[in-house]
């Protein structure tokens, strides 16, 4: 009878859990009502120094488009900064903060593909970056590597936030192989100073995106990938400016991506009867993010779901992703709840210390492919040089 008893009354508690988490709202930790108390005062003000400062720097053209991209779709608790050589472009940038990097050397007008011009226009701007970085806790630097002010001014800004003592991650696109040898060796060149300069560096090839999406116009491709680079970097970003159900703050993204080295960011979603495991298993086979994890040293796992979202899917994701690390790798992980999402879970997934990994750059000597080249002039009405 006593074991009856204690049955009993343990399915009355966890019904009168289940009632009360299903009327709640997001997900998000609940405030309780409490009385006030003499120290409250004073533990809102060391909450309130504790919020990380997020910065995010767009260099050049395609950086640009991302910080455009991220004030259309809106992303909580960060700074978006646009830096340019081209006042054109810059000028129908959406930002918090823009700088014309450059006035002196380049008037206005852009690098002309030339990395060497957009370094020097950077370095004469460097008092202002400094300026326009000071007090941030993360920078992210994002670029179109192959071209001249992103490729030229990214290593310069990583520099500028490294000395700031900011964690410094960079977030850029390399360019498909039939651009030519030119913008790859351009983009070689910025890919080496990068991985030299920022805490970690994430790889997106556009290259993969012809695996991905083979049929469509090549101007979707080229928005395919800037979507998937936005959504790495306002997943990030929000993992700790947003409450979740499982937190995670700046500490965590720090103990992972301080000295990270080459990175993956892979995203994956489902909502069908496998849906944890349908969900990581796109976020680690993400052609795009072209990198063998095995033996990484980190990972960062964002676990986000409607309101029927449970631990035991949570934690079956998170095993799958340690059972391919190496046995000492660090991994943080944290769990959201968004209503809106209904069946579906969704995973952001950061590895970093990746080992075994290739970024899409072909040999020096490597052939073009003049059909991929005549069609993305075609549909971009532009000409490669």
């Amino acid at each position: 009878m006593k074991e009856d008893s204690k049955g009993n009354g343990m399915d009355e508690l966890i019904r009168s859990v289940v009632k009360k988490q299903e009327g709640a709202g997001n997900g998000t930790k609940e405030a309780l009502p409490q009385r006030k108390h003499a120290k409250d005062a004073d533990l809102q003000e060391i909450l309130k120094k504790k919020k990380a400062n997020v910065f995010i720097v767009g260099c050049g053209g395609a950086g640009n488009n991302t910080i455009s991209r991220l004030m259309q779709v809106g992303i909580e608790g960060a700074k978006t900064i646009a830096i340019n050589t081209d006042a054109q472009d810059l000028l129908y940038t959406d930002a918090d903060e823009k700088i014309l990097i450059g006035k002196e050397i380049t008037e206005g007008l852009g690098a002309g593909a030339n990395p060497k011009v957009g370094e020097a226009a950077a370095k004469e701007s460097k008092d202002e970056l400094k300026t326009v970085i000071d007090g941030a806790d993360l920078v992210f630097i994002t670029c179109g590597l192959g071209g001249g002010t992103g490729t030229g001014s990214a290593p310069v800004v990583a520099e500028v936030s490294r000395k700031e003592n900011s964690l410094t991650v960079a977030i850029v696109t390399l360019p498909f192989h039939m651009e030519g040898s030119h913008r790859m060796a351009n983009a070689r060149m910025g890919l080496e100073k990068l991985e030299e300069l920022v805490d970690t560096l994430i790889v997106i090839p556009n290259e993969k995106l012809i695996e991905i999406v083979p049929d469509v116009s090549i101007n979707t491709a080229f928005k395919v990938a800037d979507e998937i680079l936005v959504n790495a970097v306002k997943g990030i970003t929000e993992l700790i400016t947003k409450p979740g159900l499982i937190n995670l703050d700046f500490a965590d993204v720090k103990a992972i991506m301080g000295n990270g080295g080459v990175a993956m960011v892979g995203m994956g979603e489902s909502d069908t009867e496998n849906r944890g495991y349908e969900a990581v298993h796109k976020a680690l086979t993400n052609p795009l993010l072209d990198m063998d994890i095995e033996g990484a040293t980190g990972a960062l796992i964002n676990v986000t779901g409607g309101a029927d979202l449970t631990l035991k899917e949570a934690k079956e994701i998170v095993t799958s992703v340690t059972s391919q690390l190496a046995p000492d790798a660090k991994v943080i992980w944290g769990a959201m709840i968004h209503r809106e999402l209904g069946d579906m879970i969704r995973v952001l997934l950061i590895v970093t210390g990746v080992k075994n990994y290739t970024v899409g750059i072909p040999p020096a000597s490597g052939e073009k492919v003049p059909e991929l080249k005549d069609g993305i002039e075609k549909d971009l009405g532009i000409e490669f040089i």
